[in-house]
């Protein structure tokens, strides 16, 4: 993976991330404002103005850092080898087994100790 250092920090960045995120909030606050308007209409807004607040974003140093950061971890995802159907039924299988196994293990180590304790304190036996 690539790594990159963020060392200019300008203040045109920080007003890009400002805005936003102010246009995000506006948006937020509209979906609950129009409340009375068809609710396709309010997602439709909300999810137009994240695709601005993005691209906004996307638009400063930080912005494509994270851009190029999250790229980069599709690519990384894409490279696992994933198990398959089978692998999965049978690592499920025995994890359930051994959670079995630890449960009745527990179970019998407080049903022992409940014993000890109430021959120590003599409630009985």
């Amino acid at each position: 993976m690539k790594s990159k250092t963020l060392t200019d920090k300008s203040p045109a960045d920080t007003l890009k991330l400002v805005a936003s995120a102010l246009l995000l909030a506006a948006g937020i606050l509209a979906f609950y404002i129009y409340e009375d308007q068809p609710q396709l209409y309010r997602v439709l807004g909300i999810l137009a103005v994240v695709a601005v607040s993005v691209a906004i974003a996307v638009t400063s140093a930080p912005g494509r850092a994270l851009w190029g950061f999250l790229q980069d971890a599709r690519t990384e995802t894409r490279k696992v080898v994933w198990p398959t159907g089978q692998e999965t039924r049978q690592t499920t299988i025995i994890v359930l087994i051994v959670v079995m196994i630890v449960a009745i293990f527990l179970w019998l180590l407080d049903m022992l100790l409940r014993w000890g304790v109430g021959i120590i304190i003599g409630a009985g036996g």
